[in-house]
């Protein structure tokens, strides 16, 4: 797998399109920081961590309103192993005006874009999800 971050967002896209409730992606500590990140700011129901002997398994339980759509409309990948994105702490990118989130890999974590305005300190651009 060349680009899990991609191979993480294109799972859960393609869950949401064929209206599956659970999606299984296997786990990695970034894999669980964004999916802790989703479960916080209500993209997500929850999640469970399956132990299969190697490096695990998450299962995402996707989130749709009362008429059935998903409640993310749209992920997209910013920073690519081709081309990174970064950013500092004085530009950071928002995500539909502040309505969404683009989440930060930075030297404390994996954060959203407003928690890492609040603490001043900017990184790679992962995503953005709205």
């Amino acid at each position: 797998m060349f680009d899990p971050i991609s191979d993480y967002l294109t799972r859960i896209r393609n869950a949401q399109r064929a209206g599956h409730r659970r999606v299984d992606i296997p786990a990695s500590k970034l894999k669980r920081a964004m999916t802790k990140i989703l479960l916080d700011k209500g993209y997500i129901n929850k999640f469970i961590n399956i132990d299969d002997g190697k490096q695990g398994m998450l299962r995402l339980f996707l989130k749709y309103d009362a008429y059935g759509q998903p409640v993310i409309k749209k992920m997209k990948r910013r920073s690519k192993p081709g081309l990174r994105e970064y950013c500092g702490s004085d530009n950071i990118p928002r995500a539909l005006n502040g309505l969404g989130i683009v989440m930060l890999s930075t030297s404390r974590g994996v954060m959203t874009d407003k928690e890492a305005r609040k603490v001043k300190v900017g990184g790679e651009v992962l995503c953005t999800v709205y």
